[in-house]
């Protein structure tokens, strides 16, 4: 399966405009760190971009991922991207084993939050966010409720990347898609 077809099956399974943003970030941020740490940019960029393509069909934790595992398969998904999709979230028969499946769950919540902030700035822009603003609405937590910081911080400390140093990639990561996101804002391009 290549690229467009993973977005095929992404919006197929998907009629959320949000979620499939979010989804794009997360592949964005997967494909920041595949550069950054040597790893295989298809790959990465694939399991970000696939993560929650069953969330609408298995809305819940109980079900989601794993009940959308067999599809993937089927497709011919490599096991290595299906697995870990299954680790990203807390489930006992998929534990977090490889670069890949932390980087998966380092970068999932994270990428909500950091929405979350661009959004309620004046520019309403990811190209004027610093790693500041993310971490002055962290303290808030009525802010962007569900954005779990204690899964981000896990995420974060499992991928051996400091919280603040990985917040900033990940704005970085989304910045090169920040138009596909709606958040390139009324803020200048740097």
């Amino acid at each position: 399966m290549n690229r467009d077809e993973a977005y095929v099956l992404l919006t197929t399974y998907v009629t959320s405009d949000s979620l499939i943003k979010h989804m794009l970030s997360v592949e964005a941020a997967m494909v920041f760190y595949a550069r950054k740490l040597g790893q295989d940019e298809q790959d990465w960029a694939m399991t970000g971009l696939l993560h929650d393509y069953d969330w609408e069909i298995h809305p819940n934790s109980e079900t989601h991922p794993l009940e959308g595992l067999p599809l993937l398969r089927e497709l011919g998904v490599p096991e290595t991207i299906v697995h870990a999709i299954g680790s990203h979230g807390d489930q006992p028969a998929y534990v977090r084993e490889t670069l890949l499946d932390r980087g998966l769950f380092a970068c999932d919540e994270l990428t909500g939050l950091i929405t979350a902030v661009a959004l309620v700035r004046p520019s309403r822009s990811l190209y004027d966010l610093e790693v500041s603003s993310v971490r002055k609405k962290w303290k808030d937590k009525a802010f962007a409720a569900g954005a779990n910081r204690e899964v981000i911080a896990q995420g974060a400390a499992e991928f051996g990347v400091d919280l603040w140093e990985h917040t900033a990639n990940v704005i970085t990561a989304m910045r090169a898609i920040a138009p596909m996101l709606g958040l390139a804002g009324n803020s200048p391009q740097d």
